[in-house]
This record gives C-alpha cells, structure tokens and sequence, in this order.
C-alpha cells in the first residue's frame, strides 16, 4: 500500500522535502511505518519523541494503516 507522508520541522528538514510517498506491506500499523522511516531515515532516531497524526486525528500505537492513509509526523515544539 501506499501512504502519503507529511513531514513537519526536524522531520521535513531530516528527509529533506515536506511530502514524500511511501510504500508498506498491507496490514502495516503505525509502529511498522516508524520503523520504516528510521531505517530509511537513520537521523530520525535522533528525535526523543514524534507525534503521529493518521487523516488529521492522532494515531494510536498500534492503529493499522491504510492505502492511501495520510500520515504526518509532528515533532516537538520548543520555544522561549
């Protein structure tokens, strides 16, 4: 199947781009697609914390994907 991934902050600037598309077995749940993108993307296992958003809501730990599922990944945000 394939997701369609959003990339904000350290995430877009690690990957290199805001959107990429990518490709994961059916049946593949939220934890798979992390563990996916730190393989692919080694400096993603820098970040302590990422958020996931499945079509707009937060995802759930263990919340199965689906084709065309629109992922984001939202890292922590700081400020003074």
């Amino acid at each position: 199947m394939e997701l369609n991934i959003l990339l904000f902050g350290i995430t877009k600037d690690i990957v290199g781009q805001q959107k990429l598309r990518y490709e994961l077995p059916e049946g593949a749940t939220v934890p798979d697609l992390v563990a996916h993108l730190k393989k692919s993307y080694p400096k993603l296992h820098d970040l302590n914390s990422v958020m996931i958003a499945v079509n707009n809501e937060y995802g759930q730990e263990d919340q199965t994907l689906h084709e065309s599922d629109e992922v984001a990944l939202i890292p922590p945000v700081s400020g003074g």
